[in-house]
């Protein structure tokens, strides 16, 4: 397949721009079925299925879950099911795979009403942890029955324990806005900082959203949220290097905690952008862990693919890459076989 790059400052006009060349080049691309990723669907919509008109209203109520990915996400499915009407549209939902998580790790400990409006844990980038684990297990099944952590770090990031092939806790919650320090995203905060920026500095909501999802985070600490860039920068920008520092921090950290949780390791894995290019950030991540079972091989860590711990390390730590758009296609596939 050419490659065809496309450009924009907006999603609206990028997929424009998609949906008229796929329209001009149907014969030697015909689409068959559209998957879409979608990060929220509430606590009624885990499995993939078709989108109906049912299911877009439904969307639409959700904003208030997921107010920086929803819009785009719907406008999307919209202009497509413009485009191509008679093609099915299918909506794997970024949250399926934390959908098992135990109650503990699910719910807030809030009032009951609270949770009856869908305000729960919910987990994501679960596409990429469901493909992580079909690739250990498509290399040896036994991977089913181990305790894994998955770390997928990128300009967003999470963390996520594995045990027995199901999710039982992951560092993102209600939004993909919360765990982990992110490129432009604070992750976790004390509760009373929001409370603060509403009540002293008088931030509208939507001032605070902003603020949290697009002005904080490794940007908000050293002007950019770039990992590459800091890491070219670190050793004469000390902003750099306590963003680098941060990160690596709270990566670790939640390692140590999502073992716990488990009861032991058998397996971490780094994919996504920076796990998969940043070998630094994987030492950094790995230090002191040896009373984990960590211990990683200096050399097979500069090669970004494949086992990276010793021979001697007890916990196997390797990196793999990530395809969420084959989980994606993975799970339309089922609804057009049978057209």
């Amino acid at each position: 397949m050419q490659s065809h790059p496309i450009k924009h400052d907006n999603i609206r006009s990028a997929v424009l721009e998609l949906t008229v060349w796929l329209l001009n080049n149907k014969r030697l691309y015909p689409l068959v079925a559209v998957g879409h990723r979608i990060v929220q669907g509430g606590p009624d919509h885990r499995a993939p299925e078709i989108i109906t008109e049912k299911l877009l209203k439904t969307l639409q109520e959700l904003i208030y879950l997921a107010p920086n990915h929803l819009p785009d996400e719907i406008r999307t499915i919209k202009i497509f099911q413009t485009a191509f009407p008679a093609i099915r549209q299918v909506a794997c939902f970024d949250t399926f795979f934390h959908q098992d998580m135990p109650t503990c790790a699910k719910y807030y400990p809030l009032p009951e009403v609270y949770k009856k409006q869908g305000l729960i844990r919910y987990g994501f980038h679960g596409l990429s942890y469901e493909y992580i684990i079909t690739k250990l297990a498509e290399k040896d099944h036994a991977w089913l029955k181990k305790k894994i952590i998955i770390a997928h770090l990128g300009n967003g990031a999470s963390i996520t324990a594995v045990k027995n092939g199901i999710s039982i806790d992951t560092t993102m919650g209600l939004s993909p806005v919360g765990g982990l320090i992110m490129g432009s995203r604070s992750g976790d905060l004390d509760p009373s900082v929001p409370l603060y920026l509403l009540k002293q500095e008088h931030l509208t909501l939507d001032e605070l959203d902003d603020l949290l999802s697009k002005k904080s985070g490794l940007l908000a600490i050293a002007g950019t949220g770039d990992m590459q860039t800091l890491l070219r920068h670190r050793e004469d920008d000390t902003k750099a290097q306590e963003a680098i520092t941060l990160f690596c921090y709270q990566v670790k950290k939640n390692i140590g905690a999502l073992a716990a949780a488990m009861g032991g390791l058998d397996l971490l894995v780094f994919t996504g952008g920076i796990g998969e290019n940043c070998p630094l950030i994987r030492e950094y991540s790995c230090n002191d862990l040896e009373f984990l079972g960590i211990a990683i091989d200096q050399q097979l860590n500069q090669a970004n693919h494949g086992r990276i711990s010793t021979p001697a390390s007890k916990v196997k730590v390797q990196v793999l890459a990530t395809d969420e758009e084959a989980m994606i296609a993975q799970h339309t596939y089922p609804f057009i076989k049978n057209q």
